[in-house]
């Protein structure tokens, strides 16, 4: 095999890597994300709702919210203390980031991320899912 179909091997296999590694993390992580987010959106709902009429709405919205928030704690933590399989794969996307900046580059690196966040991005748009 030439060097070159090599290192392309080399370079797939850490695009998958780490897509795999990263969309694992993110599956964690975006609760988090997402909660500082509804709380505000709760917050700007609370202030409009002035007449009181959307009561039931908000407070199935702040329901919805305070599960999202439980999830994302007992998938991330075991009481105060970071889930083990958590930690092994924040380490694991930092091993893999380091593996991609020694065998291509920090620029490699740069375009992999936003390559990935793009992907994500265009998950999102491309969804049919209604919630």
């Amino acid at each position: 095999m030439k060097t070159q179909d090599l290192k392309d091997l080399k370079k797939r296999y850490l695009i998958w890597f780490y897509k795999v590694t990263k969309e694992a993390l993110d599956r964690i992580e975006r609760k988090f994300t997402q909660v500082q987010i509804d709380r505000f959106i709760s917050a700007e709902l609370k202030k409009q709702d002035k007449n009181r009429q959307l009561g039931k709405y908000i407070a199935e919205f702040d329901a919805y919210l305070a599960n999202k928030e439980q999830e994302g704690f007992n998938l991330k933590f075991n009481g105060k203390e970071l889930k083990p399989e958590y930690a092994f794969l924040s380490f694991k996307l930092k091993a893999i980031e380091k593996a991609v900046t020694r065998e291509f580059g920090k620029k490699v690196l740069v375009e992999l991320k936003s390559l990935y966040e793009e992907e994500m991005t265009q998950r999102i748009l491309k969804s049919t899912e209604h919630k």
